[in-house]
């Protein structure tokens, strides 16, 4: 006889994560103490289930899945949305850590697999990067409007122009770094995402943090949506007639990369620019068919990047995933 899932809702924050185990709240800091005290607590058909927030979910869900529990991260938004469903009003941790419990209970979500070492590093230190460059734009922009008002202390003005060379000194060091790293354990994986025409180095090495080197996801639909490139139409009868626009329940910085790209392959990439000049045909917007454009490349993408070869024009590798 098969024993029921005992599925358990963690809201996590930097300092304490709250804990619902069969409607019974426990709350416990977020540090190897308040691990060690939610393990004993669970049993052999435990399912725990928590949101990604931000980093602190990370060493809280390794050191459960180590010791062979069952675990699930899900996107905050989806648990949001969740308690929109569910018509809750009320938003306490206490709550959240029992609505993700529900959730588990209601959807029975995968199993989470930590990721590797080498790949919390490329994404942190590309979001370090992001970091940066919005600390350069800002201090340019201020540095300029410092300029505009032809009252610039000249002592001031050096050293707001030798933090800005700093920080385009550290912004190249970390890139080459990323870079180095990536190569490394990722080198042909790249080099075949690169063969696409349309795709270049950046959007390359950012498909492959978001995807975890294509090992999160087993089919390409998943991806799309995980990323959010996938169109999202509002239609209901006669009545409701909206603009397609793409499904933002992924993450911005590689859509804007897909996008960016869907430029490019609209021109030199023969499926999809077969397929931007049939849209456009057919009366869609322009910005509807890049955004077609880019879920295509994001296919092509995840077909070459399973199969393990390069791009080729002729061959219906896109079709086989």
């Amino acid at each position: 006889m098969q024993t029921q899932t005992n599925y358990i809702g963690i809201d996590i924050s930097k300092s304490f994560f709250d804990v619902s185990i069969a409607d019974r709240h426990y709350q416990f800091t977020n540090e190897v103490e308040g691990f060690g005290k939610l393990f004993n607590l669970l049993g052999a058909d435990s399912h725990v289930v928590m949101e990604a927030s931000g980093p602190y979910y990370l060493r809280l869900a390794c050191y459960l899945q180590s010791r062979g529990v069952v675990v699930s991260v899900i996107n905050p938004l989806v648990i949001r949305r969740f308690s929109q469903m569910r018509m809750s009003r009320a938003k306490t941790d206490k709550k959240d850590a029992r609505l993700i419990a529900e959730y588990g209970t209601m959807t029975k979500p995968e199993r989470w697999f930590p990721p590797q070492k080498h790949m919390v590093t490329l994404q942190q230190i590309e979001a370090t990067i992001a970091g940066l460059f919005k600390q350069q734009t800002g201090l340019n922009n201020q540095l300029e409007s410092f300029i505009s008002s032809g009252m610039l202390d000249k002592e001031l003005k050096q050293t707001l122009q030798k933090e800005l060379v700093h920080l385009d000194g550290l912004i190249t060091r970390l890139t080459v770094r990323m870079q180095q790293i990536a190569t490394a354990h990722y080198g042909d994986m790249l080099a075949n995402l690169k063969s696409i025409p349309g795709i270049g180095k950046k959007t390359a090495m950012m498909l492959i943090m978001v995807s975890g080197g294509f090992d999160r996801f087993d089919d390409y639909r998943k991806l799309s949506s995980y990323i959010g490139i996938c169109p999202r139409i509002f239609e209901s009868g006669s009545s409701v007639k909206g603009k397609a626009r793409i499904c933002k329940m992924g993450m911005s910085k590689i859509r804007a990369c897909l996008y960016v790209a869907s430029w490019s392959a609209k021109r030199c990439n023969r499926a999809c620019r077969e397929l931007y000049d049939r849209l456009l045909a057919k009366g869609k917007a322009k910005k509807l068919a890049l955004i077609a454009v880019a879920n295509k490349l994001l296919k092509q993408a995840f077909a070459i990047a399973k199969a393990q070869t390069k791009y080729q024009e002729n061959y219906s590798l896109i079709t086989c995933f």
